[in-house]
């Protein structure tokens, strides 16, 4: 029996060396890849062959607003309305039409870049396996294992994915214009009011604020010295590069209408957004606002907190813009509770844990699209801004004092 299959053995590499040995180093990458695609698809469909057929096959498709007519058929022999979806089934079944939604996406954006790999896997098992990755805290060899592939091709899949959803960012993270600026505005005070009370108090357009994401330390960062007492204060003090810093404005839905990522030790706090918006007046609808928390700056187009101490007019100011900042720290929570990952990127590379974090942003505001919005715990997260007002301009502090003073008279008058 071992003899048969040694022979057996042989006469394969005999053909598979009589078949390949002439092609060119690039015709030879493209049979094995066309081999290896060959083989995922059979595993696949001989997986699903095994399995009986499940509503979330058929939610998947109906799901989706371009059928084919043979989804139709397929949709049509799979349903069983008698079944009801499981909670498990339908949380399947929007990552599937997550999965669907995205490879479509891609496949209509202009970006046509090739995705890396050397077993090129289908688009749509591209954007399966990414999302895992993003969303799962899962190493490279667990997903291989999944995916019948290399790790070193896993990763290699996964960034290529990242560097196509960054292209992207202008078409899913843009700042509203026209009528969607008027459709982001929502209501100063939170309390309620006649409507021509309430026009007349600034609209907000968004909150300003800013989360961390942990990263491994880049190599070098690590410092010379190995002494005890340098390593007891860096595990005291955390190097400011050992995290990136995601600063965006989020409307009242929590999806993002700006972004910017940078390295730990560079944190903007908003001083480019306030210098672009005064340049650019245009960009906020009359009568609009930021908000933002203190620390950062205080401008006639962004508003923050009275600090120090306050009297019942600058309380009630106070209390109602910590309602909008709620509304931000929700965003930061959806956005980590669905991106598993972001808790904590195992990348050292900056360029590459900059890509990760902007895809995440990315999908976030694909998701909101889409209906799918997973509420995520919000964290006490550790206060990174200064306990001190920001940059204060006499324009912005003007129309705070002029804000909250109206705001105390509306409020007074609803009350009586």
């Amino acid at each position: 029996m071992e003899e048969y299959v040694l022979s057996a053995g042989r006469a394969v590499l005999d053909m598979v060396e009589r078949e390949w040995q002439p092609l060119s180093p690039g015709e030879l990458e493209q049979r094995l890849d066309q081999a290896v695609e060959g083989v995922l698809e059979a595993e696949m469909m001989a997986t699903l062959k095994t399995q009986p057929p499940t509503a979330l096959y058929v939610h998947s498709l109906q799901s989706q607003t371009n059928v084919q007519p043979e989804d139709l058929q397929t949709t049509t022999l799979c349903s069983s309305p008698a079944e009801e979806e499981s909670p498990e089934e339908a949380l399947e079944a929007s990552d599937g039409a997550a999965v669907q939604y995205i490879t479509d996406l891609l496949q209509s954006s202009k970006s046509r870049a090739r995705m890396a790999g050397r077993a090129r896997l289908s688009l749509s098992n591209t954007v399966q396996l990414s999302l895992t990755l993003l969303s799962e805290r899962v190493s490279y060899r667990s997903v291989s294992r999944r995916f019948h592939l290399e790790k070193g091709n896993v990763h290699r899949t996964f960034f290529s994915f990242c560097e196509r959803i960054n292209t992207l960012e202008e078409r899913q993270i843009r700042w509203p214009v026209g009528i969607e600026a008027v459709e982001a505005l929502s209501p100063l005070c939170i309390q309620e009011m006649e409507q021509e009370q309430q026009q007349r108090l600034p609209q907000v357009l968004g909150v300003l604020g800013h989360t961390r994401i942990p990263i491994r330390l880049p190599i070098g960062k690590h410092g010379v010295e190995s002494t005890m007492p340098e390593v007891k204060r860096m595990k005291e003090e955390a190097h400011p590069d050992s995290w990136l810093n995601l600063q965006f404005v989020c409307d009242r839905k929590g999806r993002f209408l700006h972004c910017t990522i940078s390295k730990g030790s560079n944190m903007d706090m908003g001083n480019a957004l306030k210098d672009q918006l005064k340049q650019h007046p245009d960009l906020m609808p009359p009568g609009s606002c930021l908000l933002a928390r203190a620390g950062y700056p205080l401008t006639a187009q962004i508003l923050t907190p009275y600090l120090g101490n306050q009297g019942p007019r600058e309380e009630l100011f106070d209390k109602n813009l910590e309602e909008h900042f709620h509304i931000l720290d929700q965003a930061v929570a959806n956005l980590k509770a669905r991106f598993q990952r972001l808790k904590y990127l195992d990348i050292g590379n900056y360029d590459r844990a900059r890509a990760v974090v902007l895809t995440a942003c990315v999908l976030h505001n694909v998701f909101l699209d889409m209906g799918q919005v997973i509420q995520g715990d919000v964290e006490k997260e550790e206060d990174t801004t200064p306990e001190e007002d920001g940059e204060v301009d006499e324009e912005g502090a003007q129309r705070r004092d002029a804000i909250s003073d109206l705001l105390f008279k509306i409020v007074g008058s609803v009350n009586t």
